[in-house]
Order: structure tokens, then C-alpha cells, then sequence
């Protein structure tokens, strides 16, 4: 069995940066590393000015990580910001680790986890992009022998082949994922023409999306107290009466600092949320950056420019709070609903804000259908929301809540 790999975490502070935020975000890094498979043995920070452009950090800091990481047993050294190529190749030189950042690690833990042929085709594409600018440091032989008359052009030759071979397949990687977004378009089409409104849950990796939606439909998607257990994009059908029925979609976790290789990689994933008519925002309730965490998620939504469509944050894991003057503080500040997805509190009143969120799509209209038309019965329960029932002799009345474009389908038997 392979062994964990020890990792020093190191992060710098910037001059605006305030310092809880840049330990928080160290802490997220653990935490990702830990997700990945790594033991972190150390971790350490350094104020600066602005960063250094050949090793990113200080040099007095970088011979200091060298003797931390010679002490603690480290063999992975991984930066909390991005570095360049050059940075990164540098930092190996000098601390005689292996050198990663934070985007790097979470290509790992995606390809880690990625289980349909989609997902590991986007992350596949989302680390060949990252990799492209680096191969350079992929051939330090070619350092050692100078890089003289004899010995340079052999390795250009081989680096072009290498940019070459990794360029064709980003391309057919985009190509089967532009087939994969016509064939979702297709699948959001059919959802469209069934008349049940959609809803796609967003959140901070971790917040318990997946568990909320195993919750409301009784599906067992793995869920676990990890950062990015899910990856693919799930779609289910809700159907609670009275509630109205709709589909509800878990999406991937958003995160700060998301390598903007992943956002592109993704696309066609997240273009599921361009599609919903409704957004539910999943908070964890007690988390001591959740104000930061919902930023980023914020952030996120705008980039993708899905803001203009009704939001529901639903702040989770309302079980584990202390306090509950602070909750009231929180559902007041954001108009929200506690919830707790693992024990269910709180999942009627969730429904009751989606149920007023769909009626602006909705209408509300009285049929009287007779006893043998048993599909239009039907459509009524299971995409709709009935309101009352009367058996009547001339066929079953009903007051009911239907999507507006399934309206034409019983008008023959509006009152």
C-alpha cells in the first residue's frame, strides 16, 4: 500500500489581505489536502509587499521551508496561491520537494473522484490546460546538460511534440464535450416539455447539498463529510403533495479560488443552472467562514450569469448550531429557511418557499375531468398541486395548481 505523502502547507499575505483570512483559507487547503490523500506536517505563512516573481516567496522564507520540510519528513510543499511555471520549477530547486498549488490539488482530488465518462473527460481537460504552460519543468535534463549546441534542439523538437500531442487532445476532448452539452440541451428540453419546474441546488463544497437532495427524493447518492464528493450532476424528480412536483439537480460544489481551468472545463455541467427556474442556495449554518464561503458562491453565479432568476438560501445543518439567536440573526439577514438535510427539520417550510417561488410559473384553475380520463387525472397529481377534490356523478372536481404551458392539455374541462 502507498504511503501518504507529507505535505507543508505555505500561503502569503498580501498587504489588503486580513490575516483570519488568509489562516481560513490555509485551513481549506489542509482540509483539500487531507481530501486528496496527503498528511499535513506543517504549515507556515509570510507577509510581503507583493510576491516574489522567481520563487514567489521570500528567499529567507523558501530556506526556511527547506529546513521545515527536512525536519518534519515533507516531501510536497504546496502553495495556497497559484504560482507560474517558472515560480513552481524554481521552488523545487530550492526546497528539493515536489511543488504544488491549490489549483493543482484540486485537478487531483477531481480526478480522484470523477466517475461518469463526462466528468473524468472534464477533468481531464481542465488538467491538460493546466498543464500545457508547465511542460517546460517536465524535462530538467535538459538543464543538467546545458542546453548547448548538440543537445538543445532534440529537446525543443521533443517539448513541441509533447505541446502537439497534448493540444490534439484538448480538442477531442472538446469535441465529445460539445457533444455531451447537445445531448444535456436534449435532456433539458424533454424536462421543459413535461411542465415540472426545475430547481438546481448550488452551495460551497461540503455544505450538504447531496444529502438535502437524497433528503427530498429518496435517492442514495454517496454523500460523506469530504470536500467534492460529488462531481457529476444528478437530476431527480420531487414529488411531495401537497407540494408541487419538480426536478431537482445537485451540481459541484463551488469553492474560492476555483481554478478558472475547472469553471471552463465544467461548463456544460453548470450550464444545468442557466436552465433552472429556481436556485437553492445550500449554506452550512455553522461554519465560522460562512460569510466568505457564501461570497464566493455569489461570486460564482454572476460569473455564470445566472442572478436574475429567484434564489432560496437554505442554511443547513441547523442540527449541529448552538445558538439560536444566531440563527434568527442569519435568516433574517438573508431572508432564508433553516434546515437540516441529515435529520429532515425544516424541509416543509423548504418546499412552502419553493411552492411560492413556482407560482408566478404557475396557474391556478378549476376542472372537472371525467372519471375515465385517468392521464389527465394524473398530470394533475403528479405535475401539479391539488388544491381540493370533490368525486362529483359527472367526473372528480378539482382546484389545482398546474405549470402554465400544461394548462391547454385539460382546458376541455375548465369550469
Amino acid at each position: 500500500m502507498r504511503s501518504r505523502e507529507k505535505a507543508l502547507l505555505a500561503a502569503l499575505r498580501l498587504p489588503k489581505q486580513r490575516r483570519f483570512e488568509v489562516e481560513e483559507s490555509l485551513d481549506e487547503l489542509g482540509r483539500l489536502a487531507e481530501s486528496a490523500g496527503a498528511e499535513v506536517v506543517a504549515r507556515l505563512t509570510q507577509e510581503r509587499k507583493s510576491p516574489s516573481s522567481a520563487l514567489y516567496f521570500g528567499p529567507g522564507k523558501v530556506e526556511e521551508m527547506r529546513a521545515l520540510s527536512k525536519r518534519e519528513g515533507a516531501d510536497l510543499m504546496i502553495s495556497d496561491d497559484p504560482l507560474s511555471p517558472i515560480q513552481e520549477r524554481n521552488l523545487v530547486g530550492s526546497l528539493g520537494v515536489r511543488v504544488i498549488d491549490r489549483t493543482a490539488l484540486i485537478l487531483d482530488i477531481f480526478a480522484q473522484r470523477a466517475r461518469t465518462m463526462e466528468g473524468k473527460l472534464q477533468v481531464e481537460l481542465a488538467q491538460l490546460s493546466y498543464l500545457l504552460p508547465r511542460l517546460v519543468g517536465q524535462w530538467k535534463h535538459l538543464e543538467r546538460l546545458g542546453g548547448g549546441i548538440g543537445t538543445r534542439g532534440p529537446g525543443e523538437m521533443q517539448i513541441e511534440s509533447d505541446r502537439r500531442i497534448i493540444r490534439n487532445r484538448i480538442r477531442k476532448i472538446s469535441e465529445e464535450l460539445e457533444r455531451v452539452r447537445v445531448h444535456r440541451r436534449l435532456l433539458r428540453d424533454r424536462r421543459k416539455a413535461s411542465g415540472l419546474p426545475v430547481v438546481a441546488l448550488v452551495g460551497y463544497t461540503n455544505a450538504g447539498k447531496t444529502t438535502l437532495l437524497n433528503r427530498l427524493t429518496g435517492s442514495s447518492r454517496a454523500a460523506a463529510d469530504q470536500l467534492f464528493v460529488t462531481l457529476d450532476p444528478t437530476a431527480r424528480l420531487v414529488s411531495l403533495p401537497p407540494h408541487a412536483s419538480f426536478v431537482l439537480t445537485d451540481t459541484v460544489g463551488f469553492i474560492k479560488k476555483l481554478p478558472h481551468q475547472l469553471v471552463a472545463a465544467f461548463k456544460a455541467t453548470l450550464e444545468e443552472l442557466a436552465e433552472a427556474d429556481v436556485l437553492v442556495h445550500v449554506v452550512d449554518a455553522g461554519h465560522p467562514a460562512l460569510d466568505e464561503q457564501m461570497a464566493a458562491v455569489e461570486g460564482l453565479l454572476a460569473e455564470l450569469e445566472v442572478t436574475d432568476r429567484p434564489l432560496i438560501v437554505a442554511f443547513n445543518k441547523v442540527d449541529r448550531l448552538d445558538s439560536e439567536a444566531e440563527l434568527r440573526t442569519l435568516l433574517e439577514r438573508f431572508n432564508g429557511v433553516a434546515i437540516s438535510a441529515l435529520t429532515g427539520e425544516g424541509t416543509e417550510a423548504l418546499l412552502a418557499r419553493l411552492d411560492e417561488a413556482f407560482r408566478p410559473r404557475t396557474q391556478r384553475i378549476t376542472l372537472r375531468i371525467p372519471y375515465q380520463d385517468g392521464p389527465a387525472l394524473a398530470m394533475c397529481y403528479e405535475r401539479g398541486r391539488v388544491l381540493t377534490r370533490a368525486d362529483e356523478p359527472e367526473g372528480i372536481r378539482l382546484e389545482v395548481e398546474l405549470p402554465r404551458r400544461l394548462v391547454p392539455r385539460v382546458a376541455r374541462y375548465r369550469e
